[in-house]
């Protein structure tokens, strides 16, 4: 069977591409790094390549389920957050890319991985940027019981200029404990924070 010299190309450039996304990925300890994205973007490439060698157009269309398997991996929930949601959405981006390549799209492949590989790099303090404008945390207070509840403590979070919405409250023993989910801007959230550190009443506080 003859390797057409363009395929072989279509390889190399899928291999450059996704490396250089690869590289951004890795340089922030994320999970889906170097290889990993040098191999989605080869193996995207690849099957796009094969679907037009056999005309079948259901293999390429088939990348698409393959990857949602794979970014779904990669999402998983720490403490109060969601995390890897970029991640799972750069391999979705790169399997794009792969793809474009193995159609012999290169203006598209080229004009994508800009923009891909810009966003990962420039809008990452935009992102924090508007994330300290409006965040939401959990917030886990312990106390004594002292025949009282913890309304105390939503009314601190209120003052702080903080939105809280009451979760489960529990009692045992002597001890009372109240979950909150608490929005609002980050100053607002390390004023609270400070107060309730220095509350001696507060025996567990979790943020």
């Amino acid at each position: 069977m003859i390797v057409h010299q363009e395929e072989i190309l279509r390889l190399i450039l899928a291999l450059l591409l996704g490396g250089l996304i690869g590289v951004e990925r890795e340089y922030r300890s994320k999970a889906a790094g170097f290889r990993t994205t040098i191999m989605i973007c080869m193996g995207a490439t690849l099957f796009t390549i094969i679907s037009n060698r056999v005309g079948d157009d259901r293999i390429a269309a088939n990348i698409v389920n393959g990857i949602g398997f794979l970014g779904a991996g990669l999402i998983y929930k720490e403490e109060n957050r969601v995390k890897g949601l970029t991640s799972a959405a750069t391999v979705w981006a790169v399997s794009a890319l792969g793809m474009s390549i193995g159609v012999g799209y290169y203006d598209i492949a080229l004009v994508g991985f800009g923009l891909i590989l810009g966003s990962l790099l420039f809008l990452t303090k935009l992102s924090y940027r508007i994330t300290r404008l409006n965040q939401t945390r959990e917030y886990k207070v312990v106390t004594a019981y002292k025949n009282k509840t913890l309304n105390q403590y939503e009314r601190v979070f209120i003052e702080c200029g903080l939105s809280p919405r009451r979760g489960p409250q529990q009692r045992i023993g002597n001890e009372i404990s109240g979950r909150w989910r608490v929005s609002g801007p980050e100053q607002a959230h390390e004023k609270c924070i400070k107060r309730l550190l220095n509350d001696s009443d507060v025996k567990e506080f979790v943020f």
